[in-house]
């Protein structure tokens, strides 16, 4: 790094042939992640870990002036879904772009080992359906020098990347490892079954994997329609792999439902904690279907934790939506024959019919859904939750700013905005269509459930849904929306989100080494321009095997960011270091010797 380049930031560097510290951060603010009021202090670095904070009188090899700055933990996202391309990338984005030092992948059942070689197609469609990544990214991308969970951890300790990566065992690629086609068919797992299925996983996470994760909704589809093989599993099943992470005294548990019925389906929850020991984190979103289901979830979780029993409840602090547009996945004339005709070509052949006034009479006439496709369209087309997304996001719109209300008070039809929209930006105009999380029209219930305190901030899922969702920004939008900009409710103080996001997400998934600023603990680390810090619009990108699409969104206002004393990042560009690694297993805090 040029010192004229950091002198641009209000940051300088200096190196010392006789430095006694690797890096010296100075005259930062810092939060700890403890929760606590910040602090200036410098902050010393050494061997990859925290050395000093306070005074420091030593100089640094590398020197940086956080004057004005903030200096936080680097964020844990604990649900992600790079399980693919860690194998093939070294940058994990857009996570990395918003601070994000440690990721978990491997959640919601889906992943790719244990795998046998008859099986890496039946895998690759379940995460194409279920995350909404092309097969043709992962069939090219995904190189298979592995076959059992340890083998697919090996592949990855190969590897260098700009995070530290910790993964957890997949429910659907076991199942179908032991069952084979029964498991996959859903079929009820047999004694012996199970006993693989849990021998599997003990020995997984003796391996290094830091859990094992399921699915149980009936969103998670495979690419031809077929559920996921872990949708029906039995009680018996799930509790016998549980046993197993008990067995290896290691691993925690998660898990995503529809929770049809709440009760039933959390107690069944609870009894696999109280049977296996292990700590559970389960999905917990307001959905339009039962939008206060989440507070039946909320009052069974405090009564678990209130008899000791480890369970958290991962949240998300905006709503989860699909963004819409003639370069993504949908869009609200995605069912029409007119559109139907064009949908494959290439994007610059599509957009030339797509500004044909003729076309686009005929793209409007044939909007309005009939027949087989009502169902389908009314999912992209229902306008008065739908609203644009503009230069600025907004995840906590009014109703005043639909698209029924703007098009009504435009004069004109709603499928005429959201074309015009659409072909905005060089035909890349995005609509946004939230459908979790904001049924009230308000992100009132995601106060509630991210100041509960049983809950972690979580299901981001960076890596997946390239080409609808765009939720890898949730650390920055949960700093921006939540303790600053909010103006439609209460807010979250800044030390609590700093807390939240860095050593409880850590520590839920068993990570004591990160997430603190104090003597001992991992020097991952950001410093932040707070004022300044802002979310771009969402944006494509065609950068992944074989050219693949990815929804990618980018942030301004991290003025550096650190792994293991690293800087990897400068004003969210990438230095090129690569100190990240696998991080095999539960890691103790400093000072505690880890159980054997």
């Amino acid at each position: 790094m040029a010192a004229g380049k950091n002198e641009t930031w209000g940051m300088r560097m200096a190196r010392s042939v006789e430095a006694l510290w690797d890096m010296v951060i100075r005259n930062g603010s810092v939060l700890d992640g403890s929760g606590g009021p910040a602090f200036v202090a410098d902050i010393a670095v050494k061997n990859g870990l925290i050395a000093q904070i306070g005074r420091v009188s030593g100089r640094g090899r590398e020197e940086l002036d956080a004057a004005g700055r903030l200096v936080t933990p680097g964020f844990v996202d604990i649900h992600t879904h790079y399980d693919g391309q860690a194998t093939w990338g070294s940058q994990m984005t857009p996570s990395a772009w918003h601070g994000v030092t440690t990721v978990v992948m491997g959640n919601c059942g889906v992943g790719f080992a244990p795998c046998r070689p008859n099986d890496r197609d039946r895998l690759i469609r379940l995460m194409e359906g279920v995350e909404d990544i092309p097969f043709p990214v992962l069939a090219e991308g995904l190189p298979w020098d592995w076959e059992s969970f340890p083998d697919y951890l090996d592949a990855l300790d190969r590897r260098a990347f700009d995070v530290d990566i910790g993964t957890q065992l997949p429910h659907a690629a076991l199942r179908v490892y032991v069952m084979g086609e029964r498991g996959a068919d859903r079929e009820p797992a047999t004694t012996a079954d199970i006993a693989a299925m849990a021998a599997l996983a003990q020995t997984a996470v003796e391996a290094g994997a830091l859990g094992f994760s399921t699915s149980r909704t009936l969103n998670h589809r495979t690419s031809d329609g077929q559920p996921t093989p872990t949708l029906t599993a039995a009680e018996a099943e799930l509790t016998g792999i549980a046993r197993g992470l008990a067995a290896a005294g290691k691993g925690v548990l998660q898990v995503v439902s529809d929770f049809t019925d709440p009760q039933a389906e959390f107690a069944m929850l609870r009894r696999m904690v109280e049977q296996s020991g292990r700590p559970l984190s389960f999905s917990l979103v307001q959905s339009p279907r039962g939008p206060n289901a989440w507070r039946t979830l909320l009052e069974a979780l405090s009564e678990a934790t209130a008899a000791g029993l480890p369970i958290k409840a991962q949240v998300c602090g905006r709503p989860v939506g699909v963004l819409l547009g003639f370069e993504l996945t949908l869009n609200p004339f995605s069912h029409t024959e007119a559109y139907k005709a064009i949908a494959r070509q290439p994007f610059a052949e599509r957009l030339a019919r797509l500004q044909d006034p003729t076309f686009q009479a005929a793209l409007l006439d044939q909007a309005t859904p009939a027949g087989g496709h009502a169902i389908a369209a009314g999912l992209t087309r229902n306008w008065s939750t739908m609203f644009l997304m503009g230069d600025r996001p907004d995840y906590e719109q009014t109703p005043d700013q639909t698209l029924a209300a703007l098009a009504q008070a435009r004069g004109i039809t709603p499928d005429q905005l959201a074309l015009d929209h659409m072909l905005s930006k060089g035909g890349r105009g995005m609509l946004y269509l939230p459908f979790l999380n904001y049924a009230d029209g308000s992100l009132d219930p995601s106060h509630a459930m991210l100041t509960h305190k049983d809950t972690i901030p979580g299901l981001s899922d960076g890596g997946a849904h390239v080409g609808m969702i765009c939720d890898g920004s949730f650390p920055t939008s949960n700093l921006t929306h939540w303790t600053r900009d909010r103006t439609r409710g209460a807010k979250i103080s800044l030390e609590t989100m700093i807390r939240m996001q860095t050593r409880d997400t850590a520590e839920a998934v068993g990570l004591f080494d990160r997430g603190r600023i104090a003597p001992g603990y991992r020097a991952d680390l950001n410093i932040i321009d707070y004022e300044a810090l802002t979310l771009d619009a969402p944006a494509v990108a065609y950068d992944l095997p074989a050219g693949g699409r990815r929804l990618v969104q980018h942030a301004r206002g991290y003025t550096a960011t650190l792994l293991a004393g690293v800087v990897t990042y400068q004003q969210g560009e990438p230095t090129g270091a690569l100190p990240g690694r696998l991080v095999r297993g539960a890691r103790p805090a400093p000072g505690v010797v880890a159980a054997e």
